[in-house]
């Protein structure tokens, strides 16, 4: 059973499949999974119009400490997670104490707006490899995990995302058995 307590991060705009098959697969793991909404506890409408309902809001949860922090991809709810002051708080706060950031697909574009983990290899959906090459060392990898930062390239690679946080935390058996047991066939 897992230990790990993840914050998953949603803003209109987000990605749905990003966000939902991330926490669908560490929750398949035991992992604490908190969905918090940026601007509050409401309905957040997605990137393909598909309202998702957070567990929180990120004002509630600003004090508590997670193992990880999440950011799901989509243009708009990257734009607005690199425009938040309260969520560039909480990334300082959160690479200042060692604990990891994950984000995929447009998502690591808050990371270079909140000046976090600079230098880091990492990789993200191809349109925005421009706005991060001069702050991050871009890979086309599908997933890259640099220390504590763990990045995917969008909605494709959400599954694989999931399952490297899983082997992170878990183990790589457990991360094995869960892709199995989803039919998800990472690497072939």
């Amino acid at each position: 059973m897992s230990t790990t307590k993840a914050l998953l991060i949603i803003a209109d705009g987000s990605e749905e499949m990003e966000a939902v098959i991330t926490a669908d697969v560490l929750r398949r793991a035991k992992a604490n999974v908190t969905v918090a909404g940026l601007d509050g506890d409401k309905p957040v409408k997605c990137s393909r119009n598909i309202v998702l309902m957070p567990d929180t809001s990120l004002e509630q949860v600003r004090e508590k400490e997670f193992d990880v922090i999440i950011l799901p991809g989509g243009l708009g709810g990257s734009e607005a997670f690199a425009a938040s002051e309260l969520l560039g708080t909480l990334l300082k706060k959160q690479e200042s104490i060692g604990k990891d950031i994950a984000a995929i697909c447009a998502a690591p574009i808050a990371l270079k707006s909140h000046k976090i983990l600079l230098g880091k290899k990492i990789t993200c959906y191809p349109g925005v490899v421009e706005k991060l090459k001069e702050t991050h060392s871009v890979s086309e990898d599908r997933v890259v995990i640099d220390g504590n930062l763990i990045t995917s390239r969008g909605p494709g690679t959400a599954f694989e995302f999931g399952l490297a946080m899983v082997e992170k935390y878990v183990g790589k058996e457990q991360a094995k058995t869960i892709g199995d047991a989803m039919l998800v066939k990472i690497g072939q």
